[in-house]
């Protein structure tokens, strides 16, 4: 991730010509993400995949993809665009207009680790989520097969497909009425 360019805002950010790479707003300044690869976009699919059939056939809320960017604060602008968000319907009936930035912060953020990520980059990114007010934050770690689901900074629980059977279930339920699913259908 390099930083770009001067400072911007979240409508200078929405008006850029596509250039054909991403972008993210951090604190006013364009930062550009690289390309995911295809395994981090198929474990990205298949939580999307997973939460979007279970909100959509309790009618929860709505479940969006990567690239979706979400305004997570307003001055020196910050636009984050996680691998896979779910608004709850009670935010959800707080939005205007989808076309641009989704000015709600999401419920629930997955976030999937890349191997080119450093742990103070994904760290970055989910305090800032959590701090923004999401309740819950599931970074997806491809290289160990684990999944660390964070409430908060200090209430993480580590899930890891080679334990034991009762601790590869995440459940979510709390977050996603009802919503659980085995930790070792991400990787599959």
């Amino acid at each position: 991730m390099a930083t770009v360019g001067r400072p911007v805002d979240a409508d200078a950010l929405l008006q850029l010509r596509d250039d054909g790479r991403r972008y993210e707003l951090i604190a006013g300044k364009l930062r550009m993400m690289s390309p995911a690869g295809g395994r981090h976009g198929r474990i990205a699919h298949t939580l999307g995949l997973l939460l979007g059939g279970h909100v959509r056939a309790g009618r929860l809320g709505v479940v969006y993809a990567a690239e979706t960017g979400f305004v997570l604060a307003r001055s020196s602008d910050t636009v984050r665009a996680p691998d896979v968000a779910f608004v709850s319907r009670e935010r959800a009936a707080d939005l205007d207009d989808e076309s641009g930035f989704v000015t709600v912060i999401p419920d629930l953020v997955g976030e999937i680790v890349s191997p080119r990520d450093a742990f103070s980059d994904v760290e970055e990114r989910l305090l800032a989520w959590l701090a923004a007010g999401a309740r819950l934050v599931l970074v997806v770690d491809p290289a160990t097969k684990t999944l660390h689901a964070y409430r908060s900074p200090e209430q993480v629980t580590v899930l890891h497909v080679e334990e034991p059977t009762s601790t590869r279930i995440c459940d979510v339920s709390d977050v996603v009425s009802g919503f659980t699913f085995a930790v070792a259908d991400l990787f599959v």
